[in-house]
């Protein structure tokens, strides 16, 4: 009997994890400042955390699938971030990654459900 079963949203934050990459390159294929992306995401239902966006936005820089620059557009000075071309390639093999791992779980729940 099992009887130490996380919650849902610890289920939930699993499954994100794994698309985070793709949801943030699939932004980036215009040039985004940290802030903006993160608004872009919420309005798609894909919130994302400070604390996991930043990090994950130097790793990729440092993987050189970004490229970032510092604008002053009449504020603050804010780093943009665009998709470098290794990075545009990566995010076109995850999209077509993703379409078929998509249309392998579509057809596994569509199954009886328990």
């Amino acid at each position: 009997m099992v009887t130490d079963v996380p919650p849902l949203a610890k289920y939930e934050q699993d499954l994100r994890k794994g698309v985070l990459v793709l949801a943030v390159l699939s932004q980036l294929r215009t040039a985004q400042y940290g802030y903006s992306l993160r608004q872009a995401l919420a309005e798609q239902r894909m919130p994302i955390e400070e604390g996991t966006l930043y990090p994950l936005l130097r790793r990729l820089e440092a993987q050189g699938l970004l490229n970032s620059e510092w604008r002053v557009d009449g504020g603050p000075p804010r780093r943009y971030y665009t998709l470098s071309t290794p990075g545009a390639e990566l995010y076109r093999d995850l999209h077509e990654s993703w379409g078929s791992l998509a249309s392998v779980m579509n057809k596994l729940l569509e199954g009886p459900q328990p």
